[in-house]
């Protein structure tokens, strides 16, 4: 059974740091391009930022750029998003999907399969 498990968030005070994870199960995780997207109350999921299957490709969100770093471990079955730098515009609940393709195809839902259950960020002083 494919699963992603999303874990990482909290309560962090602006210009702190958090880092996401997301365990996969069920498949074979070096397959597959991975992606992170928030969510806030009231707004569109966005999608925040993807890595190609071996780690050769990665893509970021103009509002996430030279603040978040996406990253994986086929090898752990694990990818991550450090978020540094955190702005109360950043609280969100966070979401990682498995892309359909080995390649990062942009922040189109429909070219995702499977997704997480997500993880509360909340920045705030």
């Amino acid at each position: 059974q494919v699963r992603l498990v999303e874990s990482g968030g909290g309560l962090v005070q602006p210009g702190g740091s958090l880092r996401l994870s997301c365990a996969v199960f069920g498949f074979t995780l070096e397959q597959y391009a991975i992606g992170w997207f928030r969510q806030a109350p009231g707004k569109e999921r966005e999608g925040v930022s993807c890595i190609s299957n071996r780690g050769g490709g990665t893509y970021y969100h103009d509002s996430v750029k030279g603040r978040f770093t996406i990253s994986r471990d086929n090898s752990k079955n694990t990818a991550y998003l450090q978020m540094n730098s955190l702005k109360p515009e950043d609280t969100s609940v966070y979401y990682c999907g498995k892309v359909k393709y080995s390649v990062c195809t942009g922040y189109d839902p429909q070219q995702y399969d499977d997704w997480g259950q997500g993880t509360q960020v909340t920045v705030s002083s």
